[in-house]
């Protein structure tokens, strides 16, 4: 049997020492790397079974990489080690998927067992694998074969063999109803209802009836008697859709539901047996909503014992076109028209947009540039929605965006592009000896030397949002939950902003 290899990346030849002798006395052979681009050709050259990973290195942060990392064909597992440990670049690490994150003065026994609790998970995962893909399994309206969809897909695969109650979490329009129907038709259920509950749109008055059912006479205009959502999903899988906008008065009863697997329709004194699986889904951060008394602890608790969260669509590198063939021959087959081709420009306006509402956004603009050229026979960017194509432009405008508002006249002076003569560029809030931009300004005496209104403008902008940070950081103990809450920031663009301002970084 080939010897198993370990890559150990870090820039302090100590440290690389330390982990190589650790390794070697486990059997493994090790090779080492101090940068991130030493790091990608070592595991493009080699197979490894685990990855020792530091996260500040010449070239950049070592957590920017994990996902490429993972996605070599040898799929190493990740240990992150560091020398100052820090809440938001854990989280970050463990989000992307890294097994452990460590401090580099842990103990060379913890070190050991980490390493060889990680390299045993790498091979039963992969004879798991292998066992998996021997079971056939329906995922005709999960589309994408990006990195982000295929973490959140082997977890679908994973959960949808249990029976267990599973939580989707993420931004709207990301596709939650449509993982949770795959969940019900890759399970022992599928042959059973899947029952959708939209909890966002129950009114209050009529909630308990709806979900629990009622008896005849139970309140006026109670003429018959009706089965509740909840016992129609006897046998199959309930889907609460948008969990977090059940009305408190009922978390309570649903928790006992739960609990009991009991319903009881309103009027009756009668609990009818009722068996389902329980998959829920919202946008709404329920921690949040715990602490403010709006959602049960002990609700949460019952709903998640499977949690995923479901990547935002701009998240979901080179799915793009896949989806676009995808709802494009779906979108023809449903109007009983020939189909369409599409302009190079058409897809790659698609891939420069943001995506705000996901999923859910992506279709309805399919069907609109669709019903836009009816009677044409290929997709041009025209007819995409105005909207869509303004904010794309608007976009690629402000990364190309003229150095210069006015150009000089001939003979007049031309400073270089986004330099200043005998000061350093203006860089996000970094200015050298200064406070602000504006102070930076006040001390350059000559008038040739002041930056273009461009880059002042975005300097000042840079700066504000680098000192937002920074201050925010400090004041919630660098607690992640926290700043997104206060800031209002995604957890991807949090990260983002983070590394693009070093502030993941405290070496």
């Amino acid at each position: 049997m080939e010897q198993q290899r370990i890559l150990v990346v870090d820039d302090d030849e100590d440290i690389q020492y330390a982990l190589t002798r650790v390794a070697k006395r486990m059997g493994f052979a090790v090779d080492t790397a101090p940068t991130i681009a030493g790091t990608l050709e070592a595991l493009r050259n080699e197979h490894h079974s685990a990855v020792f990973l530091d996260v500040n290195l010449p070239d950049g942060n070592g957590l920017s990489i994990i996902p490429e990392i993972m996605q070599q064909p040898s799929q190493p597992e990740v240990i992150v080690i560091t020398g100052n440990g820090d809440p938001l670049s854990a989280e970050q690490a463990i989000q992307n998927g890294a097994w452990d994150y460590i401090e580099k003065r842990s103990s060379i026994q913890d070190i050991t067992r980490i390493l060889s609790k990680a390299v045993e998970y790498r091979e039963e995962r992969a004879a798991s694998i292998q066992q998996r893909k021997s079971i056939p399994f329906d995922r005709t309206e999960l589309i994408g074969e990006s990195y982000a969809f295929s973490l959140v897909l082997q977890q679908v695969k994973q959960v949808a063999a249990t029976d267990t109650n599973v939580l989707f979490t993420g931004e709207t329009g990301t596709g939650k109803e449509l993982f949770a129907h795959t969940i019900h038709v890759n399970s022992i259920r599928k042959k059973q209802p899947f029952i959708v509950v939209d909890c966002a749109s129950l009114p209050e008055n009529l909630a308990e009836s709806i979900l629990f059912g009622h008896v005849k006479g139970a309140f006026t205009g109670a003429s018959q008697g009706t089965v509740g959502l909840v016992q129609q999903a006897h046998g199959g899988t309930l889907f609460l859709d948008e969990i977090g906008e059940l009305p408190m008065a009922l978390q309570k009863k649903f928790l006992r539901v739960l609990q009991e697997r009991t319903v009881r329709p309103v009027g009756s004194n009668k609990e009818i047996y009722c068996d389902f699986r329980l998959i829920s889904a919202t946008n709404r951060d329920l921690a949040q909503m715990e602490k403010d008394g709006t959602f049960r602890s002990d609700l949460t608790y019952r709903i998640q014992a499977a949690s995923i969260v479901l990547p935002p669509l701009r998240e979901r590198k080179g799915d793009v076109p896949l989806l676009l063939d995808h709802y494009l021959r779906k979108n023809f087959a449903e109007r009983n028209i020939a189909p369409k081709k599409y302009h190079p420009d058409f897809v790659a306006l698609l891939e420069d947009y943001r995506w705000s509402g996901n999923l859910r956004e992506f279709v309805h603009t399919i069907d609109y540039a669709v019903s836009s050229a009816l009677h044409e026979e290929t997709l041009f960017i025209k007819h995409l929605p105005p909207k869509l194509r303004a904010e794309v432009i608007r976009s690629r405008l402000a990364i190309t965006e003229p150095e210069q508002d006015v150009p000089p006249q001939d003979g007049q002076a031309q400073p270089a592009p986004h330099s200043l003569p005998e000061h350093e560029e203006l860089d996000a809030g970094a200015v050298p000896h200064h406070d602000s931009v504006a102070d930076f300004l006040h001390s350059i005496e000559d008038a040739e030397s002041f930056p273009t209104l461009h880059d002042y403008r975005n300097s000042i902008a840079n700066d504000a949002e680098k000192q937002y940070l920074s201050l925010l950081l400090e004041k919630t103990h660098r607690t992640p939950q926290d700043v997104m809450r206060i800031s209002g920031l995604s957890k991807s663009r949090l990260y983002a902003l983070l590394n693009k301002h070093h502030l993941l970084d405290k070496k």
